[in-house]
């Protein structure tokens, strides 16, 4: 599965600190993240991770791409409640809904999708991500 990862600056810290608690469940996945906090991640976890450019820079805009090609089986986004979306959060969280990826935006649904990923709840999106192991062969 492909997990794409986005925080707000403010959010950050704790993104690494939730990817440090299910660094095993994030090692058995494909993960893309923004710039910044993929460097963060990666240092804390020693995960590979695809970095896109800096989220205000276009990373969202490129995740928010992948989502329209459903191309992203799930996406945690931490994004501080103090701020608004931008037209960019606004544009991949359509399109996460109209390609049916669940988005997590508080740590509360980032957890839900996680343990939802663990179980196999999400296995389904196999069948419609065409980067997908079921769909390449």
């Amino acid at each position: 599965m492909y997990i794409a990862l986005i925080a707000n600056d403010t959010r950050k810290e704790l993104m690494v600190q939730f990817c440090i608690a299910y660094c095993g469940v994030l090692a058995k996945h494909s993960i893309i993240s923004t710039k910044m906090t993929g460097r963060q991640i990666e240092k804390a976890t020693g995960l590979k991770i695809e970095q896109m450019l800096p989220g205000r820079q276009g990373g969202v805009q490129q995740i928010s791409s992948r989502a329209e090609f459903n191309e992203i089986d799930a996406v945690i986004y931490l994004h501080d409640p103090a701020d608004s979306f931008d037209s960019n959060d606004n544009a991949l969280i359509r399109k996460c809904d109209a390609n049916n990826i669940p988005i997590a935006t508080n740590i509360a649904t980032a957890e839900l999708i996680i343990t939802s990923l663990d179980r196999g709840d999400l296995d389904w999106r196999n069948l419609v991500n065409p980067n997908s192991d079921y769909n390449r062969k």
